[in-house]
Formats: C-alpha cells, structure tokens, sequence
C-alpha cells in the first residue's frame, strides 16, 4: 500500500508518513559526512571530500563549507545543487536583514528562514523536498556562538556537537563519549584545536578505507572564532590539515602503546 503514496511528498500514508521526505533524508545518509563541533573559543566543522576522479581540476572555492554572511557559514551534505539554492536566498534574506534593520541577522532567525523555505517545498504538489541538509554555524551578540542542524523537513534544531551524511550514527556515539560538554565539575568545553583534533577522530571513524596518505585529501577542516570583534571564518589548508591529523595519530598511537 505504501507504493500509492511514494510518488507525493503532498499526502500522509495510512501509517502518517511522507515517503518523499523520508526518502530525501535516506539521501542525506549517503552523502559525504559532515561534523559540527561547538568549542569554548569558537565552532570547528569537518566535512568528507569525495573525490571522483583525478581527473577533475581542483575547485577554486570550497564545495562543502560556505559563508553565508559576516558572522554566519553552513556545511552542506547532499545535493550541492539544490544547496546552491537555499544559500542563495540565505544570504540575500541575510543581505535585506542588514539593510532594513542596519544590525547582522540572529543566526536562529537565518537558519529558521531557510527551514521555512524548505518547509514549503514539502506542502505544495508538483516540487520535490530539497535533497540537503546543513550544518549551520554562526555567531551573534545575544547568544554566542551557535551550531544548527537541519533536514530536509524543514525541521532545525541547535547542537554542542553533532554528525549529518554517512554513518552519522557511529560518529555521534562517538562525539557523546568523548565530547565535553562543560556540566560536569572536573570538564571544560574543549578549544578550537581539541574540536578540531575530535572531528578528525570523527571523520576517520566514519569515512571508509582512509589512509594516512590520503588524509588530508579527503577532510576539509573550517574553524569560526572571534578575532578584534569579527568572526573570522578559516579553511584550514593542506599543510595545517596534516598536522591536526598527525597529532590525531600520535594521541592515538600513545594511547595504543599505554
């Protein structure tokens, strides 16, 4: 029965499903992994590269982490295509906030416009769900520093810490044993490099055959903080990648050794 209602993301099954969107998140799970990471100091996000051929001449911008406004970034896992999209009303919605009200967009009303947007394409016949979902990170003067995860629903929430795309479940048991989330008495919040150092954990947990060679190529590190009163938005580069990613090793191999 449940094939009559797959071709609609506009009806409920019997069972109060929406097979379409349940079928674009399914999509997000086989995307590239992307790791969110909130840090005392600022936000560190991962992501996997995939790297089709070697053939392909390399990107002049970053495929995976992009800036959204001054204060705002997002990681894409899915359809770059029709992340392309949403980016695109996120910024020009982050644009007209600025000129109307002469002040930067709180991150939660940016991340809830976009959400809405996508929300839309789940209730109206003849469109698809969008096949992304992000990870936004952002920075405002009422709340700090902030980290949200959406999908294709339209539905966003506000993370420490979190995984979206391929073998999301492995890399959050991972985060809840080794994140620190502050609560406790002997705990801090881990700083940027130890986030960073955690999301390469992540990453080799969840990424498929891996090598150290190869490490580098296939992670994309992005770190958000703040420096003289802006938030400063960095893609880490090859060589400041490896020696996140060998001081992940040496953690790892003197921990093997003890």
């Amino acid at each position: 029965m449940a094939r009559r209602y797959d071709s609609s993301t506009t009806t409920f099954s019997p069972e109060g499903r929406l097979h379409q969107v349940e079928y674009a998140i399914e999509a997000i799970n086989n995307a590239g992994t992307c790791v969110g990471i909130l840090a005392k100091d600022g936000i560190v996000m991962a992501s996997e590269r995939r790297i089709t051929s070697g053939l392909l001449a390399p990107a002049k911008v970053s495929e995976k982490t992009y800036q959204l406004c001054k204060h705002a970034a997002c990681n894409v896992a899915g359809l770059t295509a029709d992340a392309n999209i949403l980016i695109d009303q996120a910024r020009l919605r982050a644009g007209r906030y600025q000129y109307q009200y002469q002040e930067p967009i709180p991150v939660e009303q940016l991340v809830e416009y976009v959400c809405n947007y996508k929300q839309f394409y789940t209730q109206r016949g003849g469109l698809r769900p969008f096949g992304v979902a992000f990870l936004f990170a952002g920075y405002d003067e009422h709340h700090g520093f902030q980290l949200y995860q959406s999908d294709p629903s339209g539905n966003y929430s506000g993370w420490k810490a979190t995984v979206i795309g391929a073998n999301n479940q492995a890399g959050k048991s991972l985060l809840k044993s080794e994140y620190k989330t502050g609560e406790e008495a002997d705990e801090s919040i881990p700083d940027l490099q130890e986030a960073l150092k955690l999301a390469v954990k992540v990453l080799n947990k969840t990424m498929d055959g891996t090598t150290a060679a190869a490490a580098a190529e296939k992670m994309e590190l992005y770190t958000m903080s703040m420096e003289d009163g802006e938030c400063a938005h960095h893609i880490l580069n090859k060589e400041e990648a490896q020696k996140v990613i060998d001081a992940v090793e040496a953690e790892t191999a003197s921990a093997g050794d003890s």
